[in-house]
């Protein structure tokens, strides 16, 4: 008896294994019957990842109603497959908490997902995995080809054309000098007095002015004769002694001139004359640095009143300043003071940038930086740059244009140490800032190259461009638009045809100053977008003809995808 009702189990358990079996082979067996439609229809790339939506349709009396289905979206690269995370679902009689499918009306199920992208994936596909259970019961169905993949426009940012900011020399070609003495006089007197003429004062403005008399580079532009009265007395017998002291002193002065053979000396717009009736600034400033009794009273005099009579009168109030003021002060007031303009005419462009180029130690910190911008060789910018980082090794701006240089020329590890070292010596400069920025980028470290931009807000437009980088490699397509404003530049174009604005695109790429062959391969990526298949094949050409290398990635970029089995491409691409 046990050995029969024994085997009508084992019966029964068998139907009901083959009634699962049955069923899940079913749904393997109907599942063309699937609808998937992603979006985008074609993967893409943005902001490092690649995002994709599925809306699966099932068809009515499809979804056993005991089932469970996990669906897993993967992406099959050279590389290997990547799988999306799964999706799980479930028919109307299973206790779980997924997704329900209804058996007889079928239904819509929506999935997101998203995948850090890798370079692989630019020739990929999308298939979905589905595996159907019931208990104990699995059946994997046929992968199921969705989606195409991964269009990565964006991958065609030029991460290494950062824009770096010299550190600008302050060389000047006329650099101005002024040689000053004073000679001073007897109270109501003007004559020039023989110790005067001999005062150490007067000999070493002599010992100058000869001096730059005898050099070619040297230009002495003229003298001004500042002549003055001390404030005490009437002020009519004052501005006579102060404009006669003009007289006698130019007229002492270009006598000594004409002795040194000063060519302008005999000119008489050579000298130009100013005489000061009463020197109360000089009295105020001369007062506040003596140590005389009642010294502040007396500038509190000066503060109170204007008029001169009343200045005078109340300060000859203060008897024992007064008599101090007679002996310290006014004397010195008492004098004409020569200063002598002078124009010292640095090298020439051409002397410059031949020393720099040979001798660069033998120029100036201002003369070697101005020169190395007298050439549009960056090596050479470079060598004479690095020549000024060891004449003055405490200069920032010297390390940071040696650092400049040597990114523009693609040695981003030399740029590194250098611009830092630029940072050490001026702490957070904003070009600096930049500069560094620019190397983080070329590093692919644009987090770092973010905040360090932010850092250099203000330092020029260059810096504004940049940001519009990082704002490309996050996916802010229209925020990238607005950094670049109106540049002519690659990476702007490719902002714009990133945003859709493909007649903007198109109109940088054509006022881009120096074109590469990216900016054809640029152009023919928009003009691919809009259907223009015949300016497409024009500027996929130039771009091929002058890197040919552009040739593989033309061949398996999808945004070239519709001519894929064109036979001018397929020759073109070959």
């Amino acid at each position: 008896m046990k050995k029969l009702n024994s085997g009508i189990l084992m019966a029964v358990l068998a139907v009901f294994m083959l009634s699962g079996c049955s069923g899940l082979n079913k749904m393997k067996k109907n599942a063309s019957g699937i609808k998937y439609e992603v979006k985008p229809a074609v993967l893409e790339m943005h902001g490092g990842t690649v995002n994709l939506a599925i809306d699966a349709s099932y068809p009515e009396k499809y979804f056993n109603k005991k089932a469970i289905v996990v669906a897993t979206p993967v992406l099959k690269t050279p590389a290997g497959e990547v799988e999306y995370a799964p999706i799980t679902m479930q028919g109307e009689k299973v206790t779980a908490n997924n997704k329900v499918v209804n058996y007889k009306s079928g239904g819509k199920v929506s999935y997101t997902g998203t995948l850090p992208y890798t370079k692989e994936m630019r020739q990929s596909e999308l298939v979905v995995k589905v595996e159907a259970s019931m208990k104990s019961k699995k059946v994997a169905f046929e992968p199921v080809k969705i989606a195409d993949g991964v269009i990565s426009t964006p991958t065609l940012l030029a991460s290494k054309e950062g824009e770096v900011i010299v550190a600008k020399d302050r060389f000047q070609r006329i650099v101005p000098e002024t040689y000053v003495a004073d000679i001073n006089y007897d109270i109501n007197k003007a004559d020039v007095k023989k110790t005067e003429m001999k005062s150490d004062d007067v000999t070493a403005l002599k010992d100058k002015v000869k001096s730059a008399n005898e050099k070619s580079n040297y230009n002495i532009k003229g003298v001004d004769v500042s002549a003055y009265a001390s404030p005490d007395g009437e002020l009519a017998l004052n501005d006579k002694l102060a404009r006669e002291r003009s007289q006698t002193a130019s007229k002492f002065f270009q006598k000594e001139l004409e002795t040194m053979k000063v060519s302008k000396a005999s000119q008489q717009e050579f000298f130009n004359l100013m005489s000061t009736a009463e020197d109360w600034e000089g009295f105020k400033e001369l007062v506040g640095k003596s140590k005389i009794q009642d010294k502040d009273l007396v500038l509190r005099v000066l503060s109170m009143y204007d008029d001169p009579a009343v200045r005078e009168r109340e300060i000859k109030n203060i008897s024992v300043a007064f008599t101090e003021l007679a002996d310290q002060i006014l004397p010195q007031l008492r004098r004409s003071k020569f200063t002598v303009s002078v124009d010292v005419i640095g090298k020439s462009d051409e002397d410059l940038l031949k020393i720099a180029s040979s001798k660069p130690s033998d120029l100036g910190l201002e003369e070697v930086l101005y020169a190395a911008s007298l050439t549009k060789d960056v090596k050479a910018q470079n060598g004479i740059y690095k020549a000024a980082t060891e004449k003055f090794p405490t200069c920032y701006r010297a390390w940071n244009d040696y650092g400049m240089t040597a990114a523009q020329m693609g040695d981003f590890k030399t740029a590194q140490t250098a611009i830092e070292k630029a940072n050490t010596l001026k702490a957070n400069d904003a070009i600096v800032l930049n500069n560094l920025g620019v190397i983080a980028l070329a590093n692919g470290e644009f987090d770092k190259a973010e905040g360090l931009f932010r850092s250099a807000a203000g330092a020029g437009s260059q810096v504004d461009h940049n940001m519009g980088m990082v704002n490309i490699k996050k996916g802010n397509y229209s925020q990238a638009v607005t950094n670049f404003g109106t540049a002519c530049l690659n990476n702007a174009a490719l902002a714009q045809t990133l945003n859709k604005d493909y007649a903007k695109a198109l109109k940088t790429l054509e006022c881009v100053t120096e074109p590469s062959p990216m900016t054809d391969y640029l152009k023919a990526v928009v003009y691919a977008r809009q259907g223009q298949s015949a300016n497409m094949f024009k500027s996929l050409e130039a771009a091929i003809a002058a890197k040919a290398d552009l040739k593989q990635l033309a061949k398996t970029d999808l945004e070239f995808g519709k001519y894929f089995e064109d036979a001018k491409f397929v020759a073109l691409v070959k």
